[in-house]
């Protein structure tokens, strides 16, 4: 049996080896650990712009449903553009249990136009934040992810690289995925 068959996802671990079958062009971006928000920030020289295409209860799908061990079926996701000039450069997709959103989480959580990672990699925060799963994929048009990303931004490319990580934030978690936009290639990668 392959590696990709007992992993039943397109998704695979950062450190599975998966990287180096991504793109050169791709791969600091993929493999980054920092705040993306942050890296390109600096790789643009200017604050992003956030364009939010959707915030509300929608229905899981079981590959993201996995992460929260089945229990959770249907919670808040918001799908946001990141943009430079209003060029977009990364689209994402964040599952936001209600768990994960209520209490000492809920005015942090009011996200407006901020990006999530802005939030998640605050100094304030930076203690009750921790990763916990970093996987990559090459996202095509038949992935279920795509499907659904691309009805909200029909420019989505196939295929499309993308990272997914499960945050903790004062021990709730958040599913962020992103998926690297064509035009996010035009800066340079910045330390």
């Amino acid at each position: 049996m392959s590696h990709r068959g007992r992993l039943r996802s397109v998704w695979n671990r950062v450190d599975s080896g998966e990287l180096h079958q991504a793109p050169r062009e791709w791969q600091s971006w993929l493999s980054d650990t920092g705040s993306l928000t942050q890296k390109i920030e600096r790789a643009i020289g200017q604050k992003l712009e956030v364009l939010v295409l959707s915030d509300c209860r929608q229905n899981l799908n079981s590959d993201e449903s996995r992460y929260f061990h089945f229990k959770i079926k249907r919670c808040r996701v918001r799908e946001v553009l990141l943009c430079a000039n209003q060029v977009p450069l990364v689209m994402a997709h964040s599952i936001i249990p209600a768990a994960s959103s209520c209490g000492s989480n809920y005015p942090i959580l009011r996200l407006g136009k901020r990006p999530l990672g802005a939030v998640l990699f605050a100094k304030s925060h930076k203690q009750s934040q921790q990763k916990v799963i970093r996987e990559i994929a090459q996202l095509n048009k038949r992935n279920t992810l795509w499907k659904k990303c691309s009805k909200r931004y029909s420019d989505l490319p196939s295929p499309a690289w993308g990272r997914r990580t499960l945050y903790s934030l004062k021990s709730r978690p958040l599913l962020v995925t992103e998926v690297f936009l064509p035009n996010l290639l035009s800066y340079p990668t910045k330390p």
